[in-house]
């Protein structure tokens, strides 16, 4: 199982890049850190700069069928960021395009909200996030985790840190089956 973690040069919640990072790993499979530049990714800690991580390879040299799913982390910066760049979101886009499984928590809906993906869909987010998703025509709830079954791939969302235990165990469920 090959995952891509998506994430912007700064600004993504620590914890939600490692602790989904970690559970891949432990499950056998492959994680692979892509962003919109080359050059160590600065993770946040809330407010505050956590560590660095190394990033695996360019989005803009990716293809979701190179993947078995995506894990968008949050943090308020990260997607922000994310989706100002057309390239990572043509490559979210492609997920679903492919009918390829993909995994947000936190603000990383906006990123899917810039994609044009929720219309018509369940999902969870940080709570700030209801009305950009309602307006954005998706179905907001306020869920530890939910899985969407619209279209041709699943959507799993998660609304904060407190929830990864349940956003990775309803992921993993995901990728590990293919989509």
């Amino acid at each position: 199982m090959r995952v891509a973690f998506l994430v912007a040069p700064e600004g993504a919640e620590q914890i939600e890049l490692t602790d989904p990072w970690d559970a891949v790993k432990e499950a056998g499979g492959t994680p692979i850190l892509l962003s919109t530049s080359t050059g160590p990714v600065q993770a946040f800690n809330h407010l505050d700069r956590g560590d660095t991580f190394p990033v695996d390879q360019l989005v803009a040299q990716a293809e979701p069928s190179d993947f078995d799913g995506l894990v968008l982390p949050g943090g308020v910066a990260n997607p922000d960021l994310l989706r100002t760049d057309q390239k990572a979101v043509a490559f979210v886009k492609g997920f679903f395009e492919a009918g390829l499984p993909v995994a947000a928590i936190c603000h990383a809906p906006w990123t899917l909200v810039e994609a044009d993906v929720v219309r018509g869909r369940t999902l969870t987010s940080y709570p700030s996030l209801r009305t950009d998703i309602r307006n954005a025509g998706g179905n907001w709830v306020d869920e530890q985790v939910k899985v969407c079954d619209g279209g041709t791939n699943k959507l799993i969302t998660s609304r904060k840190p407190d929830d990864l235990k349940a956003f990775d165990k309803a992921f993993l469920a995901e990728f590990g089956s293919g989509g």
